[in-house]
């Protein structure tokens, strides 16, 4: 249950600052403004946050759901790469969620290559994401944050499925791929376009997901052969392979070894096939 010492940004109060800001908001950042209190409290409550979590927000925008999460955890960090944004977003905050403002801290950075020194803590990402860098940026901070536990991220709707792909479904490549190495992700809903300022030409979805364990093996290697593989999707693996392996009997010898049918296609394997197959090379 929101706390009601923070009040919700309302579509008025979104507009309001928007002009106080003179604010015009810009595809290049993938600016689309929450403006709904139902929606940012649906996800804070999607998110199952713990009160001890400390929350990396990306975008907090204009603040809507920056307010909605402040009493639900320790502390949000928001990095925010628009300086306006980001030196608004503390006033806002002090003033419509006063008791809860040293909660709050604002990291003025770009999310794809913000470190984790700037992030102390982190343990959950609950973000409304830019829809172009969306992949990139939950890729980079669960590689950046080993104790980044759980996430809830409202992204594209197709990038969502995407991400959430199993393999052999039509959905599933190279995001879906490197996502599983971290975690586990699943859809969590649609979120209409009505609820945001200006609506986007888009559809949007909220997408869960929960560290695991990877598998054994390189990273860099792994992804390297995941890039490999889905760059010739429509190729049987000893074919699709044969750049990475060197030749495709090359390709054909560490698919065996790997226990892998050399005819199969890239969307068939899983990302614990993909870490075997990279060992046996």
């Amino acid at each position: 249950m929101t706390d009601p010492s923070a009040r919700l940004l309302g579509p008025a109060e979104v507009r309001a600052l928007a002009h106080e800001l003179g604010l015009r908001p810009t595809k290049k950042l993938g600016q689309n403004f929450v403006h709904d209190p139902n929606t940012v409290r649906r996800i804070v409550r999607a998110a199952e946050l713990a009160p001890d979590d400390v929350v990396v927000e990306v975008g907090p925008g204009l603040g809507s759901l920056t307010l909605a999460l402040l009493p639900a955890v320790a502390a949000v960090h928001a990095v925010e790469i628009d300086p306006v944004l980001a030196a608004r977003l503390p006033v806002t905050v002090a003033d419509r969620a006063p008791a809860l403002a040293d909660r709050l801290t604002v990291v003025g950075a770009d999310a794809l290559r913000v470190a984790a020194a700037q992030l102390p803590g982190a343990t959950a990402l609950v973000a409304n994401l830019p829809y172009n860098v969306g992949v990139p940026v939950v890729l980079h901070l669960l590689a950046e944050l080993p104790a980044l536990r759980r996430g809830l991220v409202m992204v594209q709707a197709e990038v969502a499925e995407r991400l959430a792909a199993a393999p052999g479904s039509r959905a599933y490549g190279v995001p879906s791929a490197k996502l599983a190495w971290y975690a586990a992700a699943r859809r969590v809903g649609p979120v209409p376009r009505a609820v945001f300022w200006p609506v986007p030409g888009v559809d949007s979805g909220l997408l869960a997901f929960d560290r695991r364990d990877p598998p054994p093996g390189d990273r860099d290697a792994v992804f390297a052969l995941v890039d490999a593989a889905f760059a010739q999707r429509r190729k049987a693996l000893r074919s699709g392979l044969a750049g990475w392996a060197g030749s495709p009997a090359a390709a054909e010898e560490a698919l065996r070894r790997a226990g892998i049918d050399p005819m199969t296609r890239a969307e068939r394997l899983g990302i614990d096939d993909f870490a075997r197959l990279a060992a046996a090379r």
